[in-house]
């Protein structure tokens, strides 16, 4: 499908892949394009909705500025993926067991390992903790026990089938405390910068950080090391559910994975767009260069997908994080109730309680629609509908 809509900003348009937006979303994304170091246009995904420092689903471009509460406070935010050598039918009688296993593996919300696990001690990336910002050296211990945890919120671990019946391990996480805590310092230096400077914004989430300043500098170096442990922590997230996968469905034989598929959805990276090298920030949003493969997964009563990038430029080879929320956290709390929870999540072995009412199937859009939507972007390849969801 083409581009839905174009909305006129100050200095560049805005393309976007959907006809569904709200208006706080469209007047957030106008303040966006009203910044005059945005490169060519800004470009909006389906999946698009009101967020913090910029809208979620949005990609803009600059040459020279990078605006560190557009990247978001989740650096490094993303989807991973395993397809496993196992039918579905072995799942048969064991969803309890193995949704039960899988929480006593891995901590969600706010809690942590009580020891660091194997898998994060070996990391390389410690040794550059020393060289992030001095405000976070304090969190050092927290965050590596916080290595190989899932969090709160929208994140999820999945246990899925496919259309052949494939069971896959589908897991949505970022960088934990120290991700959002270096978001939260960087994005204080650079409001503290525009009022130092005396540079008016629409709004001070647009806050930003020159290209070629120490500041920057700093704050990129920080990002990269985010993103890495974001990373990471899904790597070791995925060997530990492995493990409890073993344990249910193959007697505890370890298995080697079919497929791998793991992507950031929140960061910012270095690439050459229309000839010219620039910044661009995904926020919500993943890389969907010709051949990519990546994650756009639905609510937790619906489908996701495993995708393949076309490259479109108009997008800035970029494609939808997911399905996108329709209604706040606190509208779909006021609107829905346990109930309507059981009803919307009939088959999936979850947590069904009051707890979880914030990421009910109905709050967020429909994510066939939103694959529909980007079409000239990327490629359905594979389909999973989930029968296991952990939340935090």
């Amino acid at each position: 499908m083409p581009i839905k809509k174009t909305l006129r900003g100050t200095y560049v348009p805005i393309k976007v892949w959907t006809d569904d937006i709200e208006e706080e979303a469209e007047k957030q994304l106008l303040q966006l394009a009203s910044m005059p170091f945005v490169f060519r246009h800004v470009a909006v995904m389906p999946d698009v909705h009101v967020g913090r420092g910029s809208t979620i689903g949005t990609v803009y471009v600059s040459k020279d500025v990078i605006i560190p509460a557009a990247v978001g406070v989740d650096i490094g935010c993303g989807m991973a993926a395993v397809q496993t050598p196992f039918n579905l039918v072995m799942l048969e009688g064991k969803l309890g067991e193995l949704r039960h296993s899988i929480e006593r593996s891995v901590p969600v919300g706010f809690h942590e390992h009580k020891d660091l696990v194997r898998q994060t001690e070996g990391w390389d990336g410690w040794s550059e903790f020393k060289n992030l910002t001095p405000f976070v050296q304090n969190l050092f211990r927290k965050a590596q026990h916080q290595h190989g945890t899932l969090g709160g919120g929208n994140h999820f671990i999945e246990i899925c089938y496919d259309e052949r019946d494939r069971v896959w391990i589908l897991l949505h996480s970022g960088s934990r405390n120290i991700g959002k805590t270096l978001a939260d310092v960087h994005i204080d230096i650079a409001e503290e910068l525009m009022k130092l400077h005396e540079i008016k914004l629409p709004h001070r989430d647009f806050s930003y950080l020159r290209v070629g300043t120490r500041e920057c500098a700093q704050y990129f170096h920080d990002v990269l090391w985010a993103q890495a442990y974001a990373r990471k922590n899904r790597d070791i997230m995925l060997e530990l559910i492995m493990n409890d996968v073993a344990r249910t469905m193959n007697d505890g034989v370890p298995f080697e994975p079919t497929k791998v598929v793991n992507c950031h959805h929140n960061y910012v990276a270095k690439e050459s767009h229309f000839g010219a090298e620039v910044w661009v920030t995904r926020k919500g949003a993943i890389r969907a260069e010709h051949g990519d493969e990546g994650i756009i997964p639905g609510s937790m009563g619906s489908k996701s997908y495993i995708v393949r990038g076309l490259g479109n430029p108009e997008s800035f080879n970029s494609a939808s994080h997911g399905a996108g929320r329709r209604m706040s956290r606190t509208r779909a709390k006021a609107t829905f109730t346990a109930k309507d929870m059981e009803e919307q999540t009939i088959g999936v072995e979850c947590r069904k309680d009051e707890g979880v009412i914030d990421e009910i199937p109905k709050a967020y859009k429909d994510i066939d629609t939103v694959i529909e939507n980007e079409r000239d972007l990327v490629e359905p390849v594979v389909a999973l509908k989930q029968v296991i969801c952990v939340k935090g």
